[in-house]
Parts: structure tokens; C-alpha cells; sequence
């Protein structure tokens, strides 16, 4: 950066600014006055960090709010970093999915994402810096990683490869910010799955302790490669959450996409994953060749009321037509038409009013470029215009804490019938019923354990305090504010009315050090606390509340 610029947005930094309105009117005057193309926010927060450090001048939250881009990104209180797999030959054959050379299948090549991966050769380690870099660059501080692998069906990687990968995403983690920082000049043929799986537990246990942390670990492949192996094998990586690729929950619309495989196939990988404790991500394409509005919408109810399936999260992926796929061939053809605008619109609209509460929607629209859609949808703000049609939706995202400052709150406790036993939605949220603070899922079934470290186990699948994401030891705002204890007591009160004799919790290496503070140890992947030590007291709520409230329904 120039001389020049640097004393420029000196100036920048001395101007009363209160709103982004304030700092574009701000950041034009002086650009004007001193010759200069416009001034980006990750250049005025780099000045801003200096300026800190020199102690010239004082920190900031409410201006480092206004220059962080897309804080959104953080709101939910952890720092997502999703990184592709390099391409490789897919088991499947589905009917709607593009095949672009050098692209891991499904994906094109002028995806956000996949662009950014193709800048870093697909390697993991380079992503995983690069997204870390570009979100402090931008105002983020991304102490707290959800690591999201995609690039299709994960299982069908070799071993070594898969092992190598999420070794290398742990070092990058670990590395970041340090002078050690670089890629490995071993090639991966050159290093033997055990030296990989003993370097991976070292990488783990080093993130345990580390600045940025890897609090969770997505993977993505196909219900039909989901079995008792593979979870084991993805539990040793450091996996919490796994993302399916569902589509629909009909034979006949699988079989016309030549899906391969059936809706028992979905319901089965569900039922295991939940055994193991894993989170649920259900992807689900509504639109697709033999479906119409109405079938679709009797699916997405049908998630919901049937306990073999009832995921935890959903991304919607509506149907659209892409080059390189068969579907492109059958709308030449004239022998498939996508939704019209407002038939999907209204089918969205109408399938986010009867989302539960204990479901979040990660996603309405795939990040596909205009360009790239043939036929089918091309609105990319949809969650938008349906909030401004004054849809009211009551999943997880549309209510979280965001960057809300506590106020009084009541704890719910909603248990509903999934796979083999029962799971328990215990939450707590504003007293208006608006705003979600945290939440626990607790599962608990009465057949044995999927392996002996989980038999007789309450499973803790998920623990989230919502809010900004803050650093350990920072301020408090939502997280750090003893919600999550208070969610965690209140799960080993109802696991031991339930006869459980110890409870298990699938958690993400960077959280295990917060699990050993009350109690838990780490056994055979999991932090584990037997029933005899379990204490329970709902005295004292919250200090910084006036009335703590307990409220317990229950869902039919």
C-alpha cells in the first residue's frame, strides 16, 4: 500500500462515523480530495490494525462492525470454510448433474467456490489459509472454524487421500498466522496411511489448544455409501455433521433421475448417522423430472412427520438446467420444463411456513452463475423477497441471536420420535418467542449402542450458542455468557430420567477442551461422562438476567 494511501485513510479513521452510509460519503470525499480510486474496507481495516498496534488510536467495535464485509458470515457464531476435493469420478449417473472437465462432478468451474479452489490447485491446505486470510482481511476473526468439505460424494475417495486432505486442513489451521506456514514438499504417494492417520491425531491434538480452531468437520457424499465402516472412518477424521445428497423421498422421481438407489436407502443412512451422533444435512431438490408443486410440498411435510427421517438442517437446491447434464438433453428435447418463477416461489414459501423450529435452513438457492442456468430458476435473494412478502418462518437461521445482546429468556424442551429412539430440542430463547439464544440436540434411543462406547449413551449431536462470533476471553455478547452450560445440565438431567448411564458428545476437536472443563473425557472419538457424575441444579439462571423461565412442551 502507498504512502499516499495509508495517510489518506489515516484521515478516514479520524471522520465521526457512525453508519456505512456515513463511511461511503466519508471514504468519497477523500478519495476525491487526495486523487485516489475509491478505498476498499479490508484496506481501511489493515490501516485501522496498525494503528491499534502503534497505539495511535483506540479500538472500536462499532467501526470495525461497519468495515467487516458480509459480517452475516460470523453471526452465527462460527467462521464457515469450505474447501473442494480435488475432481473425481462419481459413482452415480443422476440426470441432473453438469460434468465439466477438471470440476469435482456436479460443481462448475465458474462457481464462487470452485474458483477459489482452482486458484489453489485443490489443495487443502491452501484453501483452508486462503479463506482464512480473506475473512481477516475483511473484518472477521475466524478463531472458531466450521470446516466444510465439499466436492460430491466423499466416500468414494481412496483412504490415503482423505486422510491427507483433512490432515493438511487441520495443519493449515494450526499454521495460520504463524512463520511456519507452508505446504508440504512430501507428495502424497510418498507418505503411508498409518504415518497419515499418526500425523492427522498429532494435527488434532495441536488444534485442541490452537488460536484457530476447527470446532467442526463437514463431509458430503450419497446415502447408498453410508455404513458402519465409513462413520467410523469419518469419526476418526473429526467429522460432526454429514450432508446428503436426498433429493427427493419418492422411488419413482429417484428412479427417472436414475438416482440409484431408493428412499430405504435414505432412511437407513439416517437412522446410522443419528446413532453415531452425527448432524443431519438433507439436500433436497424440489422440481425435479416427475415431480409437480404439490408432490414436492407433500415430501418436504412428509420430512417432518415421518421419524425416519426428520433432518436437522436442509439446503434447498430447486432444479435448474445446466449444460453437460442429461436433464440439459431432455429440456432440448421438450421432455422436461422447470417451475415457473412463481410456481416455485409460492412452493418455497409454502414449505418455510411449516419448518420446525429445530430445523435450520441453511440454503434456498446453489450459488450457480446466471450465465451457467439454461432454464429454471435465476432469482438468487429469494430469502428476501419472501421476507418482504411477510413470510414468517420459524426455522433455526431466521431466528438466531445474530449479534442480539441477551435479554430475559426461557428454556424449552421439545422431544420428537427420529429413527430408533427420541430426540430432544432444548432451547432457549427470547420470552417473545422471536429470537433463539442456544440450543442442544439430545438423542436417545433404547436399542444398543452402534459401537460399546455409545451403548446405554444419551448422545449430544449438537451444542450452539448463537450470536457473533467472539473470541475466548473477548467481551461477552451471546456466546461465553454460561447459556451453553446451563443447555448441557438440563440435557444430563433429561438423559438420566430417561435411565441413560452415561452421555456422549460427537464434538469437534476445537471444542473438546470446553467439554473437559465439566467433566467429560475423551473416549473412542467422543467426550464421554458416565451417570455418576452427573450434577444438575437450575439455580441462579443467568446473572446478567432478571428471570429465568423453564418451559417444557412437547411436539406431536
Amino acid at each position: 500500500m502507498s504512502e499516499a494511501k495509508k495517510q489518506a485513510i489515516k484521515k478516514i479513521l479520524k471522520a465521526r462515523i457512525k453508519s456505512a452510509a456515513d463511511l461511503m460519503l466519508v471514504k468519497r470525499k477523500i478519495a476525491n480530495e487526495s486523487g485516489l480510486p475509491l478505498f476498499t474496507n479490508s484496506e481501511i481495516l489493515a490501516v485501522y490494525r496498525n494503528e491499534i498496534k502503534d497505539g495511535k488510536i483506540k479500538q472500536s467495535d462499532s467501526l470495525e462492525k461497519i468495515l467487516r464485509r458480509r459480517s452475516i458470515r460470523t453471526m452465527s457464531g462460527i467462521a464457515p470454510v469450505a474447501v473442494l476435493t480435488k475432481p473425481w469420478p462419481c459413482p452415480g449417473n443422476c440426470a441432473f448433474c453438469p460434468t465439466e472437465k477438471d470440476v469435482p462432478q456436479s460443481y462448475l468451474s465458474n462457481e464462487p467456490a470452485v474458483m477459489r479452489a482452482i486458484r489453489c490447485d485443490y489443495h487443502p491446505y491452501v484453501q483452508v489459509q486462503d479463506r482464512l486470510r480473506a475473512l481477516e482481511a475483511n473484518g472477521h476473526e475466524p478463531t472458531k472454524i466450521e470446516l466444510i468439505v465439499i466436492g460430491g460424494t466423499w466416500s468414494v475417495l481412496p483412504e490415503s487421500y482423505k486422510f491427507w486432505f483433512i490432515k493438511e486442513c487441520f495443519r493449515a489451521a494450526n499454521d495460520f498466522g504463524s512463520r511456519k506456514s507452508k505446504v508440504e514438499s512430501r507428495k502424497l504417494d510418498d507418505i503411508a496411511l498409518d504415518e497419515l492417520k499418526n500425523i492427522l491425531n498429532k494435527e488434532q491434538k495441536k488444534n485442541e489448544k490452537a488460536k484457530y480452531q476447527l470446532i467442526g468437520v463437514t463431509l458430503e457424499t450419497r446415502p447408498d455409501y453410508i455404513n458402519k465402516k465409513e462413520l467410523l472412518e469419518m469419526r476418526e477424521l473429526g467429522c460432526t455433521r454429514v450432508e446428503l445428497g436426498v433429493q427427493a423421498i419418492d422411488d419413482e422421481i429417484l428412479k427417472k433421475n436414475k438416482r440409484g438407489h431408493g428412499v430405504a436407502t435414505i432412511a437407513a443412512a439416517t437412522a446410522l448417522l443419528r446413532s453415531f451422533g452425527f448432524k443431519i444435512t438433507y439436500h433436497l431438490m424440489p422440481g425435479l423430472p416427475g415431480a409437480t408443486p404439490k408432490r414436492d410440498l407433500e415430501m418436504f411435510r412428509q420430512l417432518f412427520s415421518d421419524p425416519r427421517f426428520q433432518p436437522d438442517q436442509i439446503k434447498f437446491y430447486p432444479t435448474v438446467v445446466t449444460k453437460g447434464s442429461l436433464l440439459y438433453k431432455w429440456w432440448k428435447q421438450g421432455k422436461y420444463q422447470p417451475y415457473a418463477d412463481d410456481e416455485l416461489r409460492q412452493l418455497i414459501i409454502d414449505c418455510k411456513a411449516m419448518v420446525p423450529e429445530y430445523v435450520r435452513i441453511i440454503r434456498l438457492i446453489r450459488d450457480i452463475p446466471g450465465e451457467s442456468i439454461m432454464a429454471g430458476n435465476k432469482i438468487t435473494n429469494l430469502r428476501q423477497i419472501m421476507k418482504d412478502k411477510g413470510l414468517v418462518c420459524r426455522c433455526i437461521r431466521c431466528r438466531e441471536a445474530k449479534d442480539s445482546q441477551i435479554k430475559n429468556y426461557e428454556l424449552k424442551v421439545m422431544n420428537y420420535g427420529a429413527g430408533a429412539g427420541r430426540e430432544y430440542f432444548i432451547s432457549v430463547d427470547s420470552l417473545d418467542k422471536k429470537t433463539l439464544y442456544g440450543f442442544c440436540r439430545l438423542h436417545i434411543s433404547k436399542t444398543k449402542g452402534v459401537i460399546p462406547t455409545l451403548d446405554k449413551a444419551a448422545i449430544i449431536r449438537e451444542l450452539h450458542v448463537y450470536g457473533e462470533l467472539v473470541s475466548v476471553g473477548a467481551d461477552k455478547k451471546v456466546q461465553h455468557a454460561g447459556l451453553g452450560k446451563q443447555l448441557l445440565l438440563e440435557a444430563e438431567r433429561i438423559a438420566r430420567e430417561q435411565g441413560c448411564k452415561k452421555i456422549a458428545i460427537i464434538s469437534g476437536v476445537g471444542v473438546r477442551g470446553y467439554y473437559r472443563k465439566l467433566g467429560y473425557k475423551l473416549k473412542d472419538t467422543y467426550m464421554l461422562k458416565n451417570m455418576q457424575h452427573f450434577r444438575h441444579s437450575r439455580e441462579g439462571g443467568n446473572p446478567g438476567t432478571s428471570n429465568f423461565f423453564l418451559k417444557l412442551s412437547e411436539l406431536k
